[in-house]
């Protein structure tokens, strides 16, 4: 009798059994997560809460997964929460092994596996599904010089095309080579709007599985080159072409230029026009999505502080070289975290070396509004929210018509213009560091050496809560604390939680009370809230009301950083303070008493969004009074100057490295607070017709100079200046010419921009360079 059997059975004979219960604490065992580390699991919890490895992959499918901890001697089926089901197998080990189905959707995803040939499905689980351009080029198949098989059919671009692939990815001695392409139907935004992957056909049958493919592409036939947007598939040959859901790996999603028809590649600049025409019309008919997108920061460092709104845009990275192929002059692009509520909308933010935002009206490299989100949104599955394609089909593809392939960028950017940053706001942050230390909302500074869990922040109007569990500080025999764990939700959202682990040394990060993992991926979609972590050191937390966490770690200190948007005003409370600009009533009460900390904010069992996972957490603070008062807490309400934070940490925690972390994470906040000063904007400023202007940066102090063409003059002011008011200084810009005409007469012009009227007056027998200004304004 497998393993797997005898469990089920000793474990029905108790009553206690964890199929169908996974998540839940049974009376006499757990099948709670949290059951291994408190030691209480029911007997057969590995076999029916199950672990996979990897426990990650593309959207697209094709991951081969192992089922760790479990016995299976026959195939297996796995069931996704659609409904779709995979052919797994089992090895020589006795392993079951699953295969990822190709996904409309990113995040956690359950699914339940079958050991009995589909007739139950008892074992459940999680799968990860990522977002292709997020995912570690190691799995994915690299098109070699990508651009070329994007461009190719436009004037200088042919030859063969290749591509290589890690071949311990597919599991096959020779593999099939397919063309996958993507399609939306149906009438945008309604319920029919459907989205579709398809196969189309393949490149090679019974190909060696090499790991490098080279081809000569050929304009596809049967109407293939319709489809404009795939990828490529590598597959085991034992299975027949176009199979769904086996083992496989996928190139990047791209504009299928190598395979459009042949009228594409005799003239691509007219095929593309023709596309691009034909988009602007579609364009004319759909809901504008502009009003109810996030302006964009108008400074570089105001876009890389404010982390619960933006984040950095994979394809235009800073810290990764600026290779920003769709925004050519930029140095880093931000894309708005969270879409917009009514259309999935999304906004891209890019800026040069000077840190100035870029605007399409000036570059073909500035930052532009996305119909569909990249990242998606959701509930997902369906457009205009479908993770990438939608993006792609609606807001790249477009520009590949009109601005790539051919020289029509005003149609593109008629209908994405950028968003200049006149109404943004910048989120306003609280920060809690060393031992600890609070800055609040409205600048006040305070420490507070409190023992147990507090309140940092909550919103009754945001549905946002936040709190912190200090602990002391090892080694000391001052009664002193240091926070060491956050905990946080915002509505129905999961419950995240980040804490020191057992060394000190890490953060660990907990979603639901169960411990996520970042070794696979940095990035990942929960529900309703983002998780961030690029190091074991560095937790960014993201909610959709723009509320942003973050966490870093130094010296066995976190140091908490609350970022708030100008909608959570008059709406906080907490240790972190109340958010109105009124740094007089952060620490007393509505009725101007001193704040007594320990009874506003300290936390109870009902309340608390906290882990108790060992016998310490449970008996230290489950146990017991959430707020220890053997641990007096010292305040310090006047404003602490750096030194005093320093020296206090250094002889509490008798630690000059701790004083030093203390040090470098209140100048972290310093800095913070300074790039996120807000900025006066005076908004974009046109050039002249038949005239220039040099100065593309529109903030106080910018200057912008105009000029005309020759055979022109300027009417009004040639240098124009960025006021505190956000108003441009000078009179309004207008264009003249005088000029002769064929019966010895001269004609004045001018140009008002401001109702975009010409004037004329004809002058007889004037010489033109006698002419003067008032001539023309007779």
């Amino acid at each position: 009798m497998p393993t797997c059997q005898r469990l089920l059975l000793s474990c029905f004979l108790t009553g206690q059994t964890c199929e169908g219960n996974c998540g839940a604490k049974l009376q006499s065992c757990s099948c709670h997560p949290t059951c291994i580390s408190l030691k209480n699991c029911c007997a057969d919890y590995r076999d029916y809460c199950v672990e996979i490895f990897p426990y990650s992959g593309t959207i697209f499918g094709g991951t081969d997964f192992v089922v760790l901890h479990a016995n299976f001697n026959q195939s297996s089926q796995i069931v996704f929460n659609d409904n779709i089901q995979t052919v797994g197998y089992v090895d020589e080990n006795s392993r079951g092994h699953c295969i990822s189905p190709l996904l409309y959707e990113t995040g956690w995803v359950p699914f339940q596996i079958s050991s009995d040939n589909g007739t139950t499905f008892s074992r459940t689980g999680a799968w990860l599904s990522v977002h292709t351009g997020k995912l570690d080029s190691g799995l994915k198949a690299t098109m070699d010089n990508s651009t070329k098989w994007q461009y190719y059919g436009t004037p200088n671009v042919g030859g063969t095309l290749s591509m290589t692939w890690n071949v311990s990815s597919v599991r096959a001695e020779r593999v099939n080579i397919e063309l996958w392409g993507y399609s939306e139907t149906g009438e945008p935004y309604s319920e029919n709007w459907q989205a579709k992957w398809e196969y189309l056909y393949s490149l090679a049958r019974d190909y060696p599985n090499n790991g490098s493919f080279t081809f000569l592409p050929k304009p596809a036939e049967d109407g293939f080159s319709e489809w404009e947007l795939g990828s490529i598939r590598i597959s085991p040959s034992t299975f027949p072409d176009g199979i769904w859901n086996v083992n496989a790996m996928w190139s990047e999603d791209h504009a299928l230029a190598w395979h459009l028809e042949e009228k594409f590649r005799q003239d691509s600049a007219a095929w593309a026009l023709d596309k691009c025409v034909a988009w602007d019309q579609l364009e004319e008919e759909l809901p504008n999505f502009l009003s109810e997108i996030i302006d964009c920061p108008c400074t570089l460092a105001q876009a890389r502080a404010d982390t619960g709104r933006f984040h950095t845009d994979y394809g235009c990275d800073i810290e990764k070289g600026s290779v920003c192929t769709y925004h050519p002059g930029s140095v880093h692009c931000v894309r708005a975290i969270h879409a917009s509520p009514k259309y999935g909308a999304g906004q891209q933010c890019c800026y040069d070396s000077t840190g100035a935002q870029i605007l399409t009206a000036d570059s073909i490299g500035g930052s532009t509004p996305d119909r569909a989100h990249d990242w998606g949104s959701p509930p997902f599955k369906k457009p205009p929210r479908v993770p990438a394609e939608s993006h792609w089909l609606y807001d790249v593809l477009s520009f590949y018509y009109c601005c790539l392939w051919s020289d029509n960028c005003h149609y593109y950017f008629k209908h994405r213009p950028s968003s200049d940053c006149r109404t943004y706001q910048s989120p306003t942050p609280g920060v809690v560091f060393g031992d600890p230390h609070f800055i609040t909302f409205d600048g006040v500074s305070y420490s507070f050496n409190g023992k147990g869990e507090y309140s940092l922040v909550t919103s009754a109007d945001k549905q946002l809560i936040i709190q912190g569990r200090t602990e002391p500080v090892n080694g000391t025999f001052i009664k002193a604390t240091k926070l060491s764990a956050v905990a946080m939700r915002e509505g129905s959202s999961d419950v995240i939680e980040v804490r020191l682990d057992s060394s000190q040394s890490r953060l660990e990060v907990l979603r639901n009370q169960k411990t996520l993992s970042f070794t696979e991926q940095t990035w990942m979609d929960l529900k309703d809230v983002f998780v961030f972590s690029p190091t074991s050191k560095n937790v960014t937390v993201m909610f959709p009301t723009g509320a942003g966490v973050e966490v870093r770690l130094a010296e066995g200190t976190m140091t908490t950083t609350v970022l708030l948007p100008e909608e959570f005003k008059y709406s906080t409370m907490g240790l972190l303070g109340k958010m109105n600009g009124d740094a007089k009533d952060d620490l007393v009460t509505s009725d101007g008493q001193l704040l007594h900390i320990t009874l506003y904010w300290a936390i109870s069992n009902e309340s608390s969004l906290f882990t108790y996972d060992s016998e310490y957490l449970l008996d230290t603070y489950f146990y017991a009074p959430r707020h220890d008062s053997s641990f007096v807490p010292v305040s310090f309400p006047n404003l602490l100057s750096l030194p005093l934070h320093c020296r206090y940490d250094i002889l509490v925690a008798r630690s000059l490295r701790l004083g030093n972390a203390t040090r470098v994470s209140y100048q972290s906040h310093i800095s913070l607070v300074e790039d996120l000063e807000p900025v006066v904007s005076c908004g974009w400023l046109s050039p002249p017709k038949n005239g220039k202007k040099e100065g593309t940066t529109y903030l106080q102090g910018a200057m912008v100079r105009l000029s005309c063409d020759d055979g022109y003059n300027l009417e009004g002011s040639k240098e124009r200046t960025c006021q505190k008011d956000g108003q441009w200084s000078g009179e309004p810009t207008s264009l003249y010419v005088c000029m002769w005409a064929c019966w010895n007469m001269s004609v004045c012009a001018s140009f008002d921009p401001s109702n975009h009227l010409w004037t004329f007056e004809i002058h007889r027998k004037l010489n033109i360079n006698s002419l003067g200004r008032h001539s023309c304004l007779k």
